[in-house]
């Protein structure tokens, strides 16, 4: 997989996944949108302005560590302002995250990708708009940030990732942390036309 890169001519970035590498960033970030949307909102105030504008987020911190990472508190030392901050703001930044991962999921059903991938010799050539590549971008950072937190991945431990068995499960997950942060890395430059 050579990663992304900008068309010079079109302006569009492109980049070409086998049908597994595809189906895996597929499935990555249907997870990704399930996860965002498993938690109930607030039930709704009696207050009309509050109606008028829906502001029925969640107040307190997400139990699982992956959403307190994807929405960390805004005021660490005054629960109660956190709590009015995130009513107000969870609920968008869910359903802005969530069209993301979407967007991903839509540009590779776009390019091709099925339903059922069958067979190693499939090829899926995405290319997408400065924009979208833009959606992406912020998406694979959420990805990554869901791997990292369910990894433990720490700064300066990469030590440790290396000296564990290639059959080991984390050892597989960190590689596909790993091969994100490529993605994300050459779409960046793609973007930026460095690339």
């Amino acid at each position: 997989m050579a990663g992304f890169v900008r068309d010079r001519r079109s302006k569009q970035i492109i980049a070409t996944f086998s049908a597994f590498e595809a189906d895996l960033i597929r499935s990555l970030a249907a997870q990704l949108v399930e996860l965002l949307h498993n938690e109930a909102a607030v039930p709704a105030s009696d207050d009309p302005l509050a109606a008028l504008f829906d502001f029925t987020g969640p107040i307190e911190e997400p139990d699982d560590p992956v959403l307190a990472r994807l929405f960390p508190n805004a005021y660490g030392d005054d629960a109660e302002a956190a709590g009015e901050f995130r009513r107000f703001t969870e609920g968008t930044l869910r359903d802005s995250k969530s069209r993301a991962a979407g967007t991903i999921i839509d540009s590779l059903e776009d390019a091709g990708l099925p339903a059922e991938p069958e067979g190693e010799e499939l090829t899926i050539d995405v290319e997408l708009a400065p924009d979208v590549a833009q959606v992406w971008m912020r998406s694979l950072t959420d990805l990554r940030l869901a791997l990292a937190t369910r990894l433990g991945v720490t700064e300066d431990d990469e030590e440790y990732w290396a000296s564990l068995p290639e059959e080991d499960p984390r050892a597989q997950a960190h590689h596909i942390y790993d091969w994100l942060g490529f993605l994300q890395e050459t779409l960046v430059l793609a973007v930026s036309g460095r690339r």
